[in-house]
């Protein structure tokens, strides 16, 4: 999922287990985007490489939070 959260011009990026961006989009994210990593991602083959690159997003300033239940 990618949306423009107002002025900001950021992403909003949310991966769980039925949908998730592509890699390059989390691993460039960068100060102005919002990676939020839902519970149900855990269960995806492919977790560990999201959750890679979203250390590296963090690591170029962008917002990452992993939410503790589903909502």
């Amino acid at each position: 999922m990618r949306e423009s959260p107002g002025k900001g011009g950021g992403a909003i990026h949310v991966i769980d287990d039925a949908n998730a961006p592509a890699l390059g989009d989390i691993r460039g994210a960068g100060p102005d985007d919002c990676i939020y990593i839902r519970p149900a991602a855990t269960s995806r083959k492919d977790f560990s490489k999201y959750w890679e690159a979203a250390g590296v997003a963090l690591a170029r300033g962008a917002f990452v939070s992993v939410l503790t239940r589903e909502s």
